[in-house]
Protein backbone atom coordinates (compact mmCIF):
# COMPACT_ATOMS: atom_id res chain seq x y z
CA UNK A 1 0.00 0.00 0.00
CA UNK A 2 2.68 2.08 0.82
CA UNK A 3 4.39 1.83 -2.82
CA UNK A 4 1.39 2.38 -4.05
CA UNK A 5 1.24 5.92 -2.62
CA UNK A 6 4.67 6.53 -3.03
CA UNK A 7 4.17 5.70 -6.79
CA UNK A 8 1.37 7.87 -6.96
CA UNK A 9 3.20 10.78 -5.52
CA UNK A 10 5.87 10.45 -7.53
CA UNK A 11 4.18 10.40 -10.52
CA UNK A 12 2.24 13.67 -9.64
CA UNK A 13 4.50 15.38 -8.71
CA UNK A 14 6.78 14.67 -12.06
CA UNK A 15 3.34 16.05 -13.84
CA UNK A 16 3.11 19.03 -11.54
CA UNK A 17 6.62 19.58 -12.91
CA UNK A 18 6.61 18.81 -16.35
CA UNK A 19 3.56 20.87 -16.89
CA UNK A 20 3.87 23.89 -14.70
CA UNK A 21 4.59 27.06 -16.19
CA UNK A 22 8.16 28.24 -15.27
CA UNK A 23 8.08 31.37 -14.23
CA UNK A 24 11.85 32.21 -14.27
CA UNK A 25 12.31 32.09 -17.67
CA UNK A 26 12.34 35.93 -19.16
CA UNK A 27 9.32 37.06 -21.23
CA UNK A 28 10.31 38.61 -24.73
CA UNK A 29 9.43 42.19 -24.07
CA UNK A 30 7.61 42.20 -27.93
CA UNK A 31 5.72 38.74 -28.61
CA UNK A 32 6.73 36.24 -31.07
CA UNK A 33 3.66 36.73 -33.26
CA UNK A 34 4.24 40.30 -33.59
CA UNK A 35 5.84 40.29 -36.97
CA UNK A 36 4.56 39.84 -40.71
CA UNK A 37 5.97 37.01 -42.41
CA UNK A 38 6.06 38.89 -46.15
CA UNK A 39 6.04 42.22 -47.52
CA UNK A 40 3.91 43.27 -50.69
CA UNK A 41 4.35 45.77 -53.22
CA UNK A 42 0.96 47.74 -54.45
CA UNK A 43 1.00 45.57 -57.69
CA UNK A 44 0.57 42.50 -55.40
CA UNK A 45 -1.92 43.68 -53.21
CA UNK A 46 -4.04 45.39 -56.66
CA UNK A 47 -3.82 41.63 -58.08
CA UNK A 48 -5.83 40.53 -54.64
CA UNK A 49 -9.75 40.40 -53.71
CA UNK A 50 -10.99 42.77 -50.76
CA UNK A 51 -10.90 39.78 -48.60
CA UNK A 52 -7.32 39.02 -48.72
CA UNK A 53 -6.70 42.60 -48.13
CA UNK A 54 -9.10 42.64 -44.89
CA UNK A 55 -6.65 39.71 -43.85
CA UNK A 56 -3.39 41.60 -44.19
CA UNK A 57 -5.00 45.01 -43.21
CA UNK A 58 -5.42 43.05 -39.69
CA UNK A 59 -2.23 41.31 -39.26
CA UNK A 60 -0.77 44.86 -39.82
CA UNK A 61 -2.39 46.06 -37.41
CA UNK A 62 -1.94 43.73 -35.10
CA UNK A 63 1.92 43.72 -35.68
CA UNK A 64 2.39 47.89 -34.75
CA UNK A 65 0.32 47.79 -31.85
CA UNK A 66 2.25 44.93 -30.42
CA UNK A 67 5.57 46.75 -31.71
CA UNK A 68 5.08 50.26 -31.52
CA UNK A 69 5.29 50.69 -27.48
CA UNK A 70 8.81 49.48 -27.19
CA UNK A 71 10.78 50.49 -29.83
CA UNK A 72 12.69 52.63 -27.30
CA UNK A 73 13.49 49.25 -25.64
CA UNK A 74 13.26 46.67 -28.99
CA UNK A 75 11.82 46.82 -32.68
CA UNK A 76 12.01 42.90 -32.91
CA UNK A 77 10.70 40.05 -30.76
CA UNK A 78 12.54 38.05 -29.22
CA UNK A 79 14.83 40.37 -26.88
CA UNK A 80 13.89 40.12 -22.89
CA UNK A 81 14.41 42.35 -20.16
CA UNK A 82 17.49 40.70 -18.93
CA UNK A 83 19.01 41.13 -22.56
CA UNK A 84 17.89 44.97 -21.76
CA UNK A 85 19.54 44.90 -18.60
CA UNK A 86 16.20 45.17 -16.85
CA UNK A 87 16.14 43.68 -13.55
CA UNK A 88 14.20 40.34 -13.67
CA UNK A 89 12.19 41.12 -10.42
CA UNK A 90 8.24 39.96 -9.96
CA UNK A 91 7.10 43.79 -10.02
CA UNK A 92 9.17 44.00 -13.77
CA UNK A 93 7.28 40.93 -14.06
CA UNK A 94 4.16 41.87 -13.17
CA UNK A 95 4.83 44.98 -15.39
CA UNK A 96 5.17 43.36 -18.44
CA UNK A 97 2.41 40.76 -18.14
CA UNK A 98 -0.13 43.43 -16.96
CA UNK A 99 1.24 45.15 -20.35
CA UNK A 100 0.32 41.90 -22.81
CA UNK A 101 -2.64 41.86 -20.97
CA UNK A 102 -3.98 44.89 -21.75
CA UNK A 103 -2.63 44.72 -25.67
CA UNK A 104 -4.22 41.98 -25.81
CA UNK A 105 -7.73 42.70 -25.00
CA UNK A 106 -7.48 46.03 -26.44
CA UNK A 107 -6.22 43.64 -29.67
CA UNK A 108 -9.27 41.74 -29.38
CA UNK A 109 -11.81 44.64 -29.29
CA UNK A 110 -10.23 46.40 -32.19
CA UNK A 111 -10.06 43.28 -34.26
CA UNK A 112 -13.66 42.88 -33.42
CA UNK A 113 -14.34 46.51 -35.03
CA UNK A 114 -12.41 46.02 -37.98
CA UNK A 115 -13.95 42.92 -38.79
CA UNK A 116 -17.54 44.89 -38.93
CA UNK A 117 -16.56 48.27 -40.57
CA UNK A 118 -13.58 47.54 -42.87
CA UNK A 119 -15.76 45.63 -45.09
CA UNK A 120 -17.31 48.83 -45.60
CA UNK A 121 -14.15 50.70 -46.71
CA UNK A 122 -12.84 50.82 -50.71
CA UNK A 123 -10.15 48.61 -51.67
CA UNK A 124 -7.82 51.95 -52.68
CA UNK A 125 -7.94 52.51 -49.18
CA UNK A 126 -7.20 49.32 -47.99
CA UNK A 127 -4.35 48.96 -50.13
CA UNK A 128 -2.34 52.79 -49.15
CA UNK A 129 -3.38 51.57 -45.67
CA UNK A 130 -1.74 48.51 -45.66
CA UNK A 131 1.77 49.80 -47.98
CA UNK A 132 1.59 52.12 -45.22
CA UNK A 133 1.82 49.76 -42.09
CA UNK A 134 4.56 47.99 -43.79
CA UNK A 135 6.54 50.90 -44.52
CA UNK A 136 6.54 52.01 -40.77
CA UNK A 137 7.19 48.12 -39.99
CA UNK A 138 10.45 48.30 -42.55
CA UNK A 139 11.43 51.84 -40.91
CA UNK A 140 11.20 49.51 -37.46
CA UNK A 141 13.20 47.07 -38.06
CA UNK A 142 15.87 49.13 -39.31
CA UNK A 143 16.13 51.40 -35.97
CA UNK A 144 18.32 48.02 -34.73
CA UNK A 145 20.63 48.50 -37.56
CA UNK A 146 21.16 52.41 -37.12
CA UNK A 147 23.65 53.19 -34.50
Amino acid sequence: MKAKYLVLSFFFFTAGTLFSQNKSVPKSIIKQNASILKFYDKKELQSMQKGQLLVLYVERTKTLIKTLPYIALASKPGVTMVDLGIPFTSENISLLDTQHDATDKFLDITTEFQKGMLPYSDKESLIKAILFYESVLKQMHELNEQE
